[in-house]
């Protein structure tokens, strides 16, 4: 997508072919910085610290990282405490374990020598199927927009909300659920965005509408707690969010807010989609909200906030009281029965195990907890 009219991914391999290279989203929306990773444990930085964030970048980066790891020591030792180390890096996006068992599986029948060459085929195969699976996800999400635009007024423009930052930022290109939203704009239907700030890391805020707004997007920040009045108003005409994990059945675990969102549009009769590659499905689980782990980070999330001070200094203050405790959940799961679709590289697809099943035969016939 386009930073100022020049097309960026999120990742790619640096020229010297030994290192990477990512955009820094810890520094935006002020200030636009290539982060370069050389090693294992900068990959593993990354990911941890939300350099790179959004379950797609995230597997991404893990294959990348694991690159990393082999160009330094590719024994059998060093091979599995790469894939701990990364895994542990951030454990509730599945796309994390999927791309590390897909490198590892890759090198285990190989030699030393060899492992090196094929884990970097492979984290450049797990881009590009990224950016092809994202570009599919658009094209069948594209024809919900064009629907709604259908039946508006010539002119009018279909009003979108999202949470978070599931954008281009959170992929290698394209995001998820923007990916509907940049096609629509690029063929020339209006499109209009509400963008939540998505607290407490205001992903929405810093990301969202930096992207957006970067590839001229319409769109409108608004606070979090906004969207349900929007939507009692006749303001909203779909919602489209994004999936960090998705169970066998059918349940969203995604960022914190994405519940309320699906409890407002399903209070209003308003569709909500979830945007999402095969690759974030977890297969090996049925109930989201006792089974699929949820991140707590650091309360310093919550309680401190950073911006851009009037003399262009960058600043975090402390919005609490001193000694005040802090609660920081990252996740929350939206049951399936109020997702009014699963928008995958495959089609839109009911939220449920049967038609999950019926789109994806051959990755769900294991066992499942």
């Amino acid at each position: 997508m386009n930073v100022d009219g020049v097309p960026y991914r999120s990742i790619w391999l640096n020229d010297n072919r030994i290192s990477i290279d990512v955009i820094d989203q810890t520094r935006l929306p002020h200030e636009f910085q290539i982060r370069n990773l050389t090693t294992l444990g900068d990959a593993c930085v990354a990911i941890s610290d939300m350099v790179v964030r959004g379950a797609p970048l995230i597997g991404a980066t893990a294959a990348y990282g694991f690159y990393l790891a082999m160009l330094q020591d590719a024994s059998d030792t060093a091979m599995d405490a790469a894939y701990d180390s990364l895994y542990a890096a951030r454990p509730t996006a599945v796309n994390l374990r999927w791309a590390l068992d897909r490198t590892r599986t890759g090198l285990e029948s190989l030699t030393p020598d060899e492992r090196a060459a094929c884990a970097l085929a492979t984290a450049r195969e797990i881009a590009e199927l990224d950016v092809d699976i994202n570009r599919q996800i658009g094209r069948h999400g594209l024809r919900l927009i064009s629907d709604i635009a259908a039946r508006k007024a010539p002119g009018e423009a279909v009003n979108i909300l999202t949470h978070c930052n599931a954008g281009w930022l959170a992929t290698v290109d394209w995001g998820t659920a923007t990916a509907p939203i940049y096609m629509a704009f690029d063929s020339g239907i209006p499109v209009h965005v509400w963008v939540d700030e998505t607290r407490p890391r205001n992903q929405g805020a810093s990301l969202t509408a930096w992207e957006l707004g970067h590839h001229g997007v319409p769109h409108s920040l608004i606070a979090d707690n906004t969207g349900g009045h929007l939507m009692q108003h006749g303001q909203v005409d779909l919602c489209l969010v994004g999936s960090d994990r998705t169970t066998r059945s059918g349940d969203v675990c995604n960022k914190i807010g994405t519940y309320l969102k699906a409890l407002a549009a399903k209070d209003n009769a308003l569709p909500f989609y979830v945007c999402l590659p095969s690759s974030t499905i977890d297969w090996s689980i049925r109930d989201g909200l006792n089974q699929v782990p949820i991140e707590q980070r650091d309360g310093s999330e919550v309680s401190q906030v950073t911006g851009r001070l009037p003399d262009g200094r960058i600043e975090s203050v402390s919005i609490v009281p001193p000694g005040t405790r802090v609660a920081n959940y990252a996740f929350d799961v939206t049951p399936a029965r109020l997702v009014t679709g699963l928008i995958t590289e495959r089609g839109i697809v009911a939220a449920s195990e049967s038609a999950l099943a019926r789109a994806f035969p051959e990755e769900s016939t294991g066992p499942a907890a």
